[in-house]
């Protein structure tokens, strides 16, 4: 049997059709067009989707992972900012285009659903995925089940507090570890180092590459430099405490990066891996620990890991 996965953003919609075993056997994208309202992006979904099934082949269903809040029990994304989607009833407005059974799920939910099941954590006992982007997102998979709670809105990996009246996060609280840990609150750090220290490197690497990204700080310490490599420091602490908090909290067999920070590679990794160890509770008595990897699917593990939404 094969499923459509449909990994719905706020540029493009991106379909595939997928094997039961993870295979991509046909890929199609359009764009989103946000600005046309909810109803017509329910349609351009199901233009995506009947480019998929031709009815050749046994399709079981449609997964379509949305940003946001999605219950998948009543078919509604109950806020999802970035498609200016308020208790749409997405899967009532795609059953118009398509009898295709549709179950819904997060985004990065089904991201890390890819991951575990085809990704860096195939034949893992449970696997977590977070997200360094924009923001912080991931998904916890335990025993080959995504962990969704009570109203489908579990696994805000990146609002859990790590810094108690912290830096303001853009979900409107504070010390979120999205505000220490994302992609977003490196470069904010960064451009505060360079404020601070205007005989720092780090002016003249931004200038090389174009202006301030993620990879800034990493590049300045490479070169000596003692205010990159003091960003890159405390981001690599702030990054090692939510990460050690989620594994006190799920001990999970996989612990896997994905996004933009995560291609520092060794450079991440390899503090990490220590730090995370060391002060993961038990750790000194611990017979195995959990592994921190990188992801290996790419921007497939949405269109995947949504198709296994419909799957499961």
């Amino acid at each position: 049997m094969n499923y459509i996965g449909i990994d719905l953003g706020g540029t493009n919609i991106k379909g595939a059709l997928v094997s039961a075993e993870g295979e991509i056997l046909k890929e199609h994208s359009i764009p989103t067009r946000v600005d046309l309202g909810p109803e017509a992006v329910a349609e351009r979904i199901g233009q995506v989707i009947a480019q998929l099934f031709d009815g050749e082949c046994a399709v079981g269903g449609v997964g379509v992972g949305c940003p946001g809040t999605v219950d998948d029990a009543s078919g509604i994304v109950r806020f999802a900012a970035n498609l200016n989607f308020v208790n749409f009833d997405l899967r009532s407005a795609l059953r118009a285009h398509t009898a295709l059974p549709i179950h819904l799920g997060n985004d990065a939910n089904a991201a890390a659903l890819g991951e575990a099941l085809f990704g860096c954590g195939r034949g893992a006992e449970s696997t977590i995925v977070v997200t360094l982007g924009t923001g912080v997102g991931g998904g916890v998979v335990l025993g080959g089940k995504l962990l969704t709670g009570y109203t489908g809105a579990a696994s805000e990996i990146g609002h859990m507090v790590i810094a108690e009246n912290g830096e303001e996060c853009t979900c409107g609280s504070r010390g979120c570890f999205e505000a220490y840990s994302s992609a977003t609150a490196l470069i904010r750090d960064t451009k505060r180092a360079m404020a601070a220290h205007p005989e720092s490197l780090l002016h003249a690497v931004a200038a090389e590459h174009g202006g301030v990204d993620g990879r800034t700080a990493f590049l300045a310490r490479e070169r000596g430099d003692e205010a990159g490599t003091q960003v890159v420091e405390d981001y690599i602490e702030h990054l090692t405490c939510g990460l050690t908090n989620l594994v006190n909290i799920f001990f999970p067999e996989v612990l896997a990066l994905s996004g933009g920070v995560a291609n520092q590679g060794d450079a991440l990794l390899l503090p990490l891996r220590e730090r995370v160890r060391e002060r993961s509770f038990g750790s000194r008595y611990a017979v195995s620990h959990t592994r921190i990897e990188l992801c290996t699917l790419g921007y497939r593990a949405g269109v995947i890991g949504a198709a296994m939404l419909a799957r499961e």
